[in-house]
């Protein structure tokens, strides 16, 4: 079962939300490159606000994410694209339910 996860929320600066929305589904290609990252999500909460939803069976994945390529990027762009900086909460996952093929990982 998945035990870690981050939630990010992202605020565009205006007129940015096409750059944003790029970046992250160029990033899924990102998290595909990590063994460790068991479910990601890049998602559009409103107009101008973002998030990504991100789960990791134990800190070594998550630790791994976040000095990972999606981390690297979202920083370097931060203060182009962002009205602040990336908010990083760091949760724990009290049950999941992942796909069938996820299953066999467990």
């Amino acid at each position: 079962m998945t035990k870690l996860a981050l939630y990010v929320r992202l605020e565009s600066k205006p007129g940015r939300e096409q750059e944003i929305e790029a970046l992250l589904k160029d990033a899924r290609s990102w998290a595909l490159d990590e063994p460790e990252t068991a479910v990601w999500f890049a998602i559009r909460i409103g107009p101008s606000t973002f998030a990504i939803f991100d789960a990791f069976d134990g800190a070594s994945g998550r630790d791994a994410h976040l000095n990972g390529k999606i981390a690297a990027a979202l920083k370097e762009r931060a203060s182009d694209l962002f009205a602040n900086q990336p908010e990083i909460i760091e949760v724990e996952v009290i049950a999941d339910k992942l796909p069938a093929s996820d299953k066999a990982r467990r």
